[in-house]
């Protein structure tokens, strides 16, 4: 069972995808988001198809948006792959290294990454996104936090590198919230349907050159214990993302060139498909624009 959201910007249907048919959900909920999650809309869900209260929808030609609505927040992790760790020459984290997006950067799993004016060092990074349907607070244990997490669904954490590193002031986020920065998608699989999240293949191709090969085993801290350990620090609702960090073989090692204009990105994960955007460039930019000058001074 997959939950997509489909159509135009602003404008998507929800529908599951069942046995490779397409199921109108509207029926159950105007969305895909945290409060359909809350009230226990996959259980829902899975109710209504096998009561056949669901109509077939035709999604064929339409557009995939992001598999979640709005979510309030977008929590990423950094240096979670022991290799990935390597490549960058910093020793494992001894805790998780957190930042954060801004909810706007998400947009559909197959949109364009918007390339920003001044960008020269625009990276890929693949990564298990994890959607919360409960409230995580102040968990006891990491078993508790599974209770918590609705489903899984592929994320690229795009980053500018410069802004990330040379304009960071001593934090990440810089480089990580330009419009279009987080595609998300295409769905939104539920954990049942995960047999085991920490053994799942995680890939990138840039160009159709494989960039980025191994698996979430190779995560530093686990799902279970990440959720665990943010609940300690902040509240997540439902609905929120939390972005799991990325395997070896980004543009930051220094082994493959950063992305340019035209230049298309494949991101996929066992179970949950995969995802394709090309690179282009921000429109309607000000030829005075910020960024432009802090780099250029």
């Amino acid at each position: 069972m997959k939950f997509q959201r489909r159509g135009t910007v602003g404008a998507e249907l929800p529908v599951v995808i069942e046995q490779d048919v397409a199921y109108d959900l509207r029926p159950l909920t105007a969305d895909i988001d945290g409060p359909f999650l809350a009230r226990n809309g996959i259980e829902q869900t899975r109710r209504a198809l096998a009561s056949g209260d669901l109509p077939p929808i035709d999604v064929q030609n339409m557009r995939v948006g992001a598999p979640v609505a709005r979510p309030a927040a977008v929590v990423c992790i950094g240096q979670n792959y022991a290799a990935h760790a390597a490549e960058t020459s910093d020793p494992p984290p001894a805790q998780p290294i957190v930042f954060f997006k801004h909810p706007n950067t998400v947009v559909g799993p197959n949109d364009g990454v918007l390339l920003p004016p001044a960008s020269t060092a625009l990276d890929w990074e693949v990564e298990l996104a994890v959607v919360l349907g409960r409230q995580a607070r102040y968990l006891a244990d990491p078993a508790a936090a599974l209770d918590c997490i609705a489903g899984y669904t592929i994320s690229n954490d795009v980053s500018e590198r410069d802004y990330q590193v040379k304009l960071s002031g001593g934090q990440w986020s810089k480089g990580k919230c330009c419009e279009s920065f987080n595609p998300l998608g295409p769905s939104l699989v539920p954990t049942s349907d995960i047999a085991d999240v920490q053994q799942l293949w995680i890939r990138s191709w840039v160009n159709d050159e494989p960039r980025q090969d191994s698996s979430t085993a190779d995560m530093i801290f686990g799902v279970a214990q990440l959720i665990y350990e943010l609940s300690q620090f902040m509240t997540l609702d439902p609905g929120d993302v939390v972005n799991t960090g990325t395997p070896q073989g980004v543009g930051l090692s220094g082994r493959f060139g950063y992305l340019a204009e035209g230049d298309r990105v494949t991101l996929a994960i066992e179970g949950l498909d995969s995802q394709h955007q090309q690179v282009v460039a921000a429109a309607d930019v000000p030829t005075t624009a910020g960024a432009t000058k802090i780099i250029r001074s």
